[in-house]
């Protein structure tokens, strides 16, 4: 089998300078006449003796990176088998890892939330494409100069749809200490949710300086984390607000049911910071005494192993976040009382869905200075007293049920860059009706039919005709591309 170096020519590529010599890979500058991109090769160190750890990861990221696509995942150019040499061609990321970043941690509340929002865009882009990470740390994000997050190092990952040759092969939980899960130390690889686990740690990291956990070197390190909790963040820096906190050690609890369900909630939260859910975790200064620690230890001894979900893509659809755009115009109130019964309908199908309630209001026609109605009222404070006003009666909790009033010349885009922003899995939206000028000018509800990245319900009242009386908030919904309409204008 050939060993890389510096000249190397194999399958079109040739090597150019070593980048990175790690424990269980090595790094080279790569170029092809194929591709004007800079490209770099990645070859697994394998020695004489028992590599299977390190074959074995390097096949697995061999069968999940090509299957992976998007701004948050390095394009593969190609791949090598070891009859000759196994290597894994991607396109070269021009910007750093994040190591560098870390190192410079505790940082500004800004950075850290611009920073932690990215990484966790990048990790629920894999979720969506059906692969758990399992070994998140800051190396294994690189930036790119326009500022995504890219997620590298496959070889401890799982894939939905492709057999796991780790677990089939290993009995030792795999990963790196200071950012584990407790279910990683108990052997489970199946949960998408130490990835949430693993993105809590790094966020603590970024918010204080240190691991929340410490650099434990051994398993016995990992192994307290399933009864002694962190030091809380605001004890170790005060002027933390609250709900960072409380974000963090939910994202840091023990029982994965306890944590964020997924990367989208947790996503979700740190956009919009002002509607989190503040519990006991929010206000805690110090860790749990030793009584609950001990009545933790007596619980976990027990453990063998926590409920983890079927697959990534059940995971994520059991807690969806649906978007809800909203007519509140007094002329559409009738559609308005539609489509929340509609919604209040999906919930009885998605009882466990956050809902975002979002109005928009279209700059275009009332230009940016003009922001307030004949009473003098502004108009977005309105806006969101009517958005609230419609939600009342939808039977959620508060942390559930979100409002947002958008501001756009293009209504439409304004819903599609809300949904991809927030992760949204549904968007649901009335239509007003047809008209000749909708007919050839297009709609909103057809805008975001056409172009949303998730699945979308379009509600239109049923067309009154003569006969029997209509029952209050009776509509037809219609879903795809059967609906056209338009909304929140």
């Amino acid at each position: 089998m050939k060993r890389p170096y510096k000249g190397l020519e194999i399958d079109g590529f040739t090597l150019g300078e070593q980048l990175h010599a790690g424990g269980f890979a090595t790094i080279w500058e790569a170029t092809n006449p194929k591709y004007r991109t800079p490209l770099v090769m990645k070859v697994p160190t394998i020695l004489d003796g028992d590599d299977g750890p390190t074959i074995v990861g390097f096949e697995v990221e061999q069968m999940i990176m090509p299957r992976l696509t998007g701004p948050h995942v390095p394009r593969v150019m190609g791949t090598g088998d070891f009859d000759v040499m196994p290597y894994i061609v991607t396109e070269k990321i021009r910007g750093g890892s994040m190591l560098t970043t870390f190192r410079k941690a505790p940082l500004p509340l800004s950075d850290l939330l611009e920073i932690a929002a990215r990484l966790v865009d990048a990790v629920a882009d894999v979720h969506r494409q059906g692969v758990i990470h399992l070994d998140l740390k800051p190396e294994n994000f690189l930036q790119r100069p326009t500022g995504e997050m890219v997620l590298i190092d496959y070889g401890l990952s799982r894939h939905d749809r492709l057999p796991d040759l780790l677990a089939e092969e290993f009995r030792i939980p795999m990963g790196t200490y200071p950012y584990i899960a407790p279910e990683q130390y108990l052997r489970a690889r199946n949960d998408p949710r130490s990835d949430l686990f693993a993105l809590g740690a790094m966020i603590y990291e970024l918010a204080v300086g240190r691991p929340p956990f410490g650099v434990p070197q051994r398993l016995k390190g990992v192994r307290r984390r399933l009864w002694r909790d962190p030091v809380p963040p605001r004890a170790l820096r005060p002027e933390l607000p609250e709900w960072l906190q409380e974000i963090v050690l939910r994202a840091l609890e023990v029982d994965p049911l306890r944590r964020y369900q997924t990367a989208a909630q947790l996503a979700f939260d740190l956009a919009h910071p002002q509607q989190v859910k503040l519990t006991r975790r929010a206000t805690k200064l110090k860790q749990d005494g030793w009584l609950q620690v001990f009545d933790r230890w007596r619980e976990v001894r027990r453990i063998r192993q926590f409920q983890a979900p079927d697959s990534v893509a059940s995971q994520m659809a059991s807690v969806p976040i649906i978007c809800v755009a909203v007519d509140t115009a007094p002329e559409h109130e009738e559609l308005a009382q539609v489509l929340h019964a509609a919604v209040k309908r999906m919930l009885v199908i998605e009882p466990d869905a956050r809902v975002a309630c979002v109005n928009v209001i279209k700059t275009a026609r009332i230009g940016l200075d003009q922001m307030t109605d004949d009473r003098g009222n502004n108009l977005h404070v309105l806006r969101l007293v009517q958005l609230k006003h419609w939600a009342t009666a939808i039977d959620l909790p508060e942390e559930r049920l979100t409002y947002s009033v958008l501001e756009g010349p293009d209504p439409g885009q304004a819903i599609l860059d809300y949904a991809a922003q927030n992760h949204v899995s549904h968007i649901m939206m009335g239509a007003r009706g047809h008209s000749t000028a909708r007919r050839y000018l297009g709609s909103v509800s057809a805008q975001v039919v056409a172009e949303a990245h998730c699945s979308v319900t379009v509600i239109r009242q049923t067309e009154k005709r003569p006969g029997p009386a209509q029952a209050p908030g009776e509509g037809m919904a219609t879903s795809g591309r059967e609906a056209a309409g338009e909304v929140a204008a």
